[in-house]
């Protein structure tokens, strides 16, 4: 580093699987995931946030036609490093089939799949088809009932005596 750079505002760690994810990754991709970790490292660039299930992660679109994808999110650093915070990269992966969320949700320790928020509100049941109780059941009509007043009947349809 020379003496004119200023220093990373973050450390940079990666998961292992990560590192192994990089490596097998076609150079360019390789490239371009070095150069944009460097920014995010510096803080002049960060990726876009994950919801749902992946909240607190975030997601760097590698590619122009934005086929990889780097998930990282920002962590504690260890005591022994001089950056309070750090970039933990967790998966360098190819988005198709959502791929890199599966297995970033894999190397998180998450049993199901993990769901985005979007998806969760899709999948779950509105409010208006919750029930809150049992629905009363149309009975016989008032006018059926012993003890009530009857309606009174129209005279045109009484016959005189």
């Amino acid at each position: 580093m020379s003496a004119g750079q200023a220093q990373p505002a973050f450390g940079l760690s990666f998961d292992p699987r990560a590192l192994t994810d990089l490596l097998q990754a076609p150079s360019d991709i390789r490239d371009l995931t070095l150069a944009y970790l460097q920014e995010v490292v510096n803080a002049r660039r960060f990726g876009l946030r994950l919801d749902g299930d992946l909240e607190g992660y975030r997601k760097l679109f590698v590619d122009s036609r934005k086929d990889w994808r780097v998930v990282y999110g920002v962590r504690p650093a260890p005591s022994e490093s001089v950056h309070p915070k750090e970039i933990h990269v967790v998966a360098v992966r190819p988005r198709a089939g959502n791929d890199v969320y599966d297995e970033v949700g894999r190397r998180l320790g998450m049993t199901r799949r993990p769901l985005s928020a979007r998806t969760h509100a899709a999948r779950s049941r509105p409010p208006q088809l919750t029930t809150r109780g049992p629905v009363p059941r149309p009975g016989p009509p008032s006018t059926a009932l012993p003890g009530l007043p009857r309606p009174a009947s129209n005279p045109a349809h009484h016959h005189a005596r």
